[in-house]
């Protein structure tokens, strides 16, 4: 996972140090910003229930492409409409196992007796952002603040549980919810942005309880966001 995280830093900045190598020697008026974007962050679980805790490293990746829209002269106000992918992992104590063609959920009580249990989930997600920023045709350093909303469709759901001894249970999920939503803000100085994003749609679907109640639970994920192009 370490390599995996040195390697995303070191092409994020490659890429913008090409760019800004590049784009230099030219003066465009009509100039675009922040077309490419791509993001890791770290993944919390709220409003859970009391006895679930989180564990290990809940981590995502995002990326994707941007269609940069100026909405004034100076080009500093713009929207953002855009398309990606996000690969986002959720590790806790909370179990979930196959019986009979439906899915069950508990707590493991112990922390030695499982690995790792977690719900990871791969979707295709949809950005429109309201954008500002102090840029010129000139300078690719400048203040940006994005306010938004991301919507998600889950391509792929998986729950897997590795417990201390014995072979581990992993299989696609689907009582995990396929549209998902929710409010965006990017915000920082050139090359090294803030990302928050939190979930209004519930992780899972309405028809899941965990001990005879229902299981709600949104996702509030922060990190960092890195813009190119």
């Amino acid at each position: 996972m370490q390599k995996c995280v040195l390697s995303f830093l070191l092409l994020v900045c490659f890429f913008g140090y090409a760019q800004i190598q590049t784009d230099t020697l030219l003066v465009d008026n009509r100039y675009l910003e922040d077309q490419f974007y791509l993001g890791l962050t770290y993944n919390f679980l709220l409003e859970k229930p009391d006895a679930v805790s989180q564990s290990n490293l809940s981590y995502g990746l995002q990326g994707g492409l941007i269609k940069d829209i100026p909405l004034n002269e100076e080009r500093n106000i713009a929207m953002g409409l855009g398309v990606g992918y996000g690969y986002y992992t959720y590790y806790s104590n909370l179990r979930a196992l196959e019986n009979n063609g439906s899915f069950v959920y508990d707590i493991i009580e112990d922390k030695d007796d499982f690995k790792r249990s977690k719900v990871e989930t791969h979707m295709l997600e949809l950005p429109v952002e309201f954008r500002w920023r102090n840029s010129n045709a000139l300078s690719h350093k400048f203040w940006r603040v994005y306010a938004g909303m991301k919507f998600g469709y889950v391509v792929g759901g998986r729950s897997k549980y590795v417990p201390s001894e014995g072979a581990k249970i992993s299989f696609y999920n689907e009582d995990i919810k396929r549209f998902q939503y929710g409010p965006t803000l990017n915000f920082g100085y050139n090359t090294f942005n803030l990302h928050a994003y939190y979930a209004l749609s519930n992780l899972f679907n309405d028809s899941v309880v965990l001990n005879g109640n229902d299981l709600k639970v949104h996702s509030l994920r922060i990190g960092l966001i890195f813009y190119i192009l």
